[in-house]
């Protein structure tokens, strides 16, 4: 049986948490990945600055799901499991394209709202209302729907 977290070990958890969560509001924000303008001209296919932030995170996904499967540990020393989501799926196709319908409509994607707020575009929060009620929806509908 593990033994419970200490309050020193969950508050320095905490702490990492929040330090990386500001460094990655702050990648965004200087590399405008927050930026409504860089998502209308990626989206438009004008500007190749957003294909290659997307192509980055894209790698840094494989390399460190890759790491992650070969050498990952929790906190707590066991081994992590990333199980094998199933492939050719249907809700994939329109889970995508619903979400790249809203990202091109509203200008932002999840991740940001809260960078976008943080940097003061109050604009953001409408968004962040949107995305609570459509999440509210999903575990209302989450019965109903095709899995």
């Amino acid at each position: 049986m593990k033994a419970a977290p200490t309050p020193a070990r969950i508050r320095t958890g905490l702490l990492a948490y929040l330090v990386a969560g500001l460094w990655f509001g702050l990648l965004l924000v200087k590399s405008e990945a927050a930026s409504w303008y860089r998502i209308q001209e990626m989206f438009r296919f004008q500007s190749f600055h957003m294909f290659g932030i997307i192509g980055s995170a894209i790698v840094t996904a494989l390399v460190t799901t890759a790491l992650l499967r070969r050498f990952g540990k929790t906190r707590e020393g066991e081994n992590v499991r990333i199980t094998p989501k199933e492939k050719g799926s249907v809700r994939y196709v329109v889970g995508g394209l619903l979400f790249g319908l809203g990202w091109g409509l509203v200008g932002l994607c999840p991740g940001p709202i809260f960078v976008q707020l943080g940097a003061g575009l109050w604009t953001a929060a409408v968004a962040l209302v949107f995305a609570l009620i459509g999440t509210y929806l999903y575990g209302l509908l989450r019965e109903r729907l095709p899995h």
